[in-house]
């Protein structure tokens, strides 16, 4: 009997030692991605980036974190999905006709949907699109990220870095402190928009619980 409960004391500690490295299930919610969204994404990797490709795929080297700004998922999920922007997006329509998405979007009680293969472009950090996987959060400036959607982004991150060569994990808000870095693309230096997204408390959990995984910030960061 008591050899049972030192198992078991052992047992615990294990798991409690890898509280971090949750697990969940990724469901599939795809959005369209039609051949409008496809030659629309070829048209912005060109004009804005100067890259001329067949296909509209990415090589994922970094992982960007959003929050949607839009309060509930059925909605997020419905202004993601169509190929052309959205209306309501008049501040960077004279950008580019793609909509923006992202290719994983999270619940605010952590359930995780992947709306895209990690490898097709999405619109959704300015500079980066096509080295970086978007994951969207549901939540706002005034309706914070939850506990449980820090778990996930801890999986999908874990996730994705075993899948890819991820070398970056940043917040939406650190895009800008790329501009010098040989990742960045963009050749339009007007076009930015100001981002506080997702958060810099919900970034520096993120990170202390992935931190085994050696991942770099932003450029001023590693400094």
């Amino acid at each position: 009997m008591r050899y049972f409960f030192l198992s078991l004391l052992f047992v615990s500690l294990i798991i409690a030692g890898c509280g971090d490295k949750y697990s969940f299930k990724i469901h599939q919610k795809p959005i369209q991605f039609d051949s409008t969204r496809a030659q629309l994404s070829l048209d912005y990797l060109s004009n804005r980036y100067g890259m001329d490709q067949e296909e509209p795929t990415i090589s994922p080297q970094m992982i960007v974190l959003h929050w949607t700004a839009i309060p509930t998922f059925e909605e997020s999920h419905e202004f993601f999905y169509e190929s052309r922007l959205n209306p309501k997006r008049k501040d960077i329509e004279d950008e580019s006709a793609l909509n923006v998405s992202a290719h994983y979007l999270v619940k605010r009680n952590g359930e995780i949907y992947q709306l895209l293969p990690d490898t097709l472009f999405a619109r959704h950090v300015i500079g980066l699109n096509h080295a970086a996987i978007g994951i969207e959060n549901v939540g706002t400036r005034n309706e914070r990220l939850t506990d449980a959607q820090m778990r996930a982004n801890v999986f999908l991150v874990r996730t994705l870095t075993e899948r890819h060569n991820i070398d970056y994990l940043i917040g939406h808000y650190e895009y800008p402190l790329f501009e010098d870095h040989p990742l960045w693309k963009e050749k339009d230096d007007g076009y930015r928009t100001e981002k506080i997204d997702p958060g810099k408390e919900f970034m520096k959990n993120i990170r202390d619980r992935v931190s085994d995984l050696e991942l770099k910030g932003a450029p001023s960061l590693d400094k």
